[in-house]
């Protein structure tokens, strides 16, 4: 796939208006966002990137745009788990409700620019050493087994501080409390930033830190750099809407973990059969490619698909029994109880 240089520019642009259109629109009035217009961002965002598929479909083909949905859908179902995370975060900087979204949101841009200076660099070394492929398929295979095991009990009550953040802290004078969504204020004579810019920064380098197993996986999905970065994009614009939305079911997705987890050995078996497929180590069968299955994108969407929807499904039956078990257990039985002797 040919990307010239002016649609690079124009897709920048166009998600440079979506940003400003959303912080115009929810953030010119500071207010806590409720389900119902979380909701409606979350569909608007995923009609984006529905939109945006289908003109991949009639520009470019059918293989760029399957390709972008099952990245896409993949980058989306792992940033969901960076929402327990945020959640944490929230709680730990005492964030006013109100002004959550603008932290989300700044955060979200300073986390899109990080990445997409991941993705470049990953895009040119895959470029010079297409065997980098063999270390991204093992590295996936095994968060996926250290993400079956764990179960999502690496998710910690209490959130401890990255370096970028305790440097901040260090280089930064910080104001001990909040003057409103201002991340920096003038406060006693001296130039001081405000704990939101703090906050704004942990959920940056944090989602940077999710990154290190996202973005190689969609690179087993596509090989092509506009696309990682389009895919990444979108999902992480929809994900500050989907905070608010599902913020309090996170709880109930208890197979989330293993869904993810399969996800990610998935992807991780796909990129090694394709660098045995495409095998330049001079060690292996004399550097020549090996003749093994190599998975389709049609069958990558169908697992991904199907994962997705079994976990949700599992999980909302699961947390319904489980609930309704507890709630049976807490009833009087009605019998009378024995008079004693």
């Amino acid at each position: 796939m040919i990307v010239p240089l002016w649609l690079w520019i124009a897709t920048l642009g166009g998600l440079a208006v979506l940003l400003a259109l959303d912080l115009v629109i929810v953030d010119r009035h500071p207010h806590v966002v409720k389900v119902g217009e979380a909701a409606r961002w979350v569909v608007f965002y995923v009609a984006c990137a529905l939109v945006f598929a289908g003109g991949l479909w009639y520009f470019a083909g059918s293989a760029p745009a399957g390709e972008f949905i099952a990245g896409y859908l993949t980058e989306y179902s792992l940033s969901v788990d960076n929402l327990f995370v945020f959640v944490i975060i929230m709680t730990t900087f005492s964030v006013p409700k109100i002004h959550q979204h603008r932290v989300l949101l700044i955060g979200v841009v300073l986390a899109l620019v990080m990445r997409g200076l991941f993705i470049g660099v990953g895009a040119v070394v895959i470029s010079q050493f297409s065997a980098v492929f063999y270390l991204f398929g093992a590295f996936l295979v095994y968060t996926a087994v250290q993400m079956a095991r764990s179960q999502g009990q690496s998710h910690d009550d209490e959130y401890k501080e990255n370096l970028m953040i305790r440097l901040s802290r260090k280089v930064l004078p910080v104001t001990e409390d909040y003057h409103g969504s201002k991340s920096f204020v003038k406060h006693k004579g001296r130039s001081m930033v405000t704990p939101m810019l703090i906050v704004m920064i942990a959920i940056g380098t944090t989602d940077l830190l999710f990154a290190l197993d996202s973005i190689p996986a969609i690179f087993g999905l596509t090989k092509e750099p506009y696309l990682v970065f389009a895919a990444n994009a979108f999902a992480l614009m929809g994900l500050r809407q989907l905070y608010f939305l599902i913020g309090g079911l996170l709880e109930r997705l208890v197979y989330l973990p293993i869904g993810l987890s399969v996800l990610l050995g998935f992807i991780g078996l796909k990129l090694i059969l394709e660098a045995l497929h495409d095998n330049e180590l001079p060690f292996l069968n004399g550097g020549e490619g090996l003749p093994v299955w190599e998975i389709s994108t049609g069958t990558s969407l169908a697992v991904i698909g199907g994962v997705l929807a079994i976990t949700t499904v599992a999980s909302l039956i699961k947390t319904h029994v489980t609930a309704k078990a507890d709630s049976g257990a807490g009833k009087p039985t009605g019998k009378a109880k024995p008079e004693a002797a």
